[in-house]
């Protein structure tokens, strides 16, 4: 069975259709019993207090920032090179959702910033990385609102991607590129050194997949959206040439 059938508008929709409820409760169960869980029933840490907390937000939303815009990356490419419309959709769909996680990650890293580094902003590598990631997202959507074909704006805005590309890959590997930045070390590794106490692990793992199903939600109901607005605009095109 071929993936590739699922790039038919009206394939992807009938699939959407049934998948999109269940993203829609498992997202919304996750995050409400990780925030919950994370934020009412773990400890204060016995450095950064009650300020850890930060993390039930600020990594998931940093992880998907980073994350989005790899799966925009990748959508990107098979737009590029099999020109299927619905993977230029999902790119486009994904921009907004990336950046929102991104201004998360960016505000709820000055929350905690500030009272650990004294500070509510330094030029750390990856602080900087992943201002310029924001930069590429509001780039990348003033792009695709600015040109009227659609295949040309998404012929545009895969070369831009493929730019902030190296931006996102920075935003997620600086801290072992550049060793004297503020920012400290992963919370989350294969190495089971580097991460957090179990107390703070085990929630924080719910958070994620919370967001990430909330990700994929926002994604699916975007490229929806999109595809009846074209259907639309194609019916339009058709009652005034008749």
């Amino acid at each position: 069975m071929s993936i590739w059938k699922y790039a038919n508008p009206r394939k992807f929709m009938e699939t959407s259709s049934r998948v999109l409820p269940w993203a829609v409760a498992l997202a919304a169960g996750c995050l409400v019993v990780g925030l919950v869980w994370g934020f009412f029933f773990t400890p204060d840490d016995f450095r950064q207090g009650s300020t850890v907390k930060i993390i039930y937000i600020h990594v998931p939303g940093a992880m998907m920032a980073i994350n989005a815009w790899m799966m925009m990356l990748v959508t990107s490419l098979i737009w590029l090179v099999r020109r299927h419309h619905v993977s230029a959709l999902a790119a486009k769909a994904a921009a907004p959702v990336g950046l929102t996680f991104t201004l998360i990650a960016l505000v709820t890293g000055a929350l905690w910033g500030q009272p650990m580094w004294g500070t509510w902003w330094a030029w750390d590598p990856r602080l900087t990385s992943f201002l310029i990631l924001a930069l590429f997202y509001l780039g990348y959507i003033a792009l695709w609102g600015a040109i009227e074909d659609p295949d040309t704006a998404a012929d545009l805005t895969s070369v831009l991607c493929l730019v902030g590309s190296v931006f996102a890959l920075l935003s997620r590997y600086a801290v072992n590129f550049w060793n004297q930045g503020l920012h400290q070390g992963a919370s989350l590794s294969l190495d089971k050194k580097e991460n957090v106490s179990d107390v703070f692990w085990l929630p924080l793992v719910v958070c994620i997949a919370g967001f990430v199903l909330f990700f994929v939600t926002m994604v699916l109901w975007r490229m929806r959206t999109e595809v009846r607005a074209r259907r639309l605009s194609a019916l339009l095109a058709r009652e005034r040439m008749a």
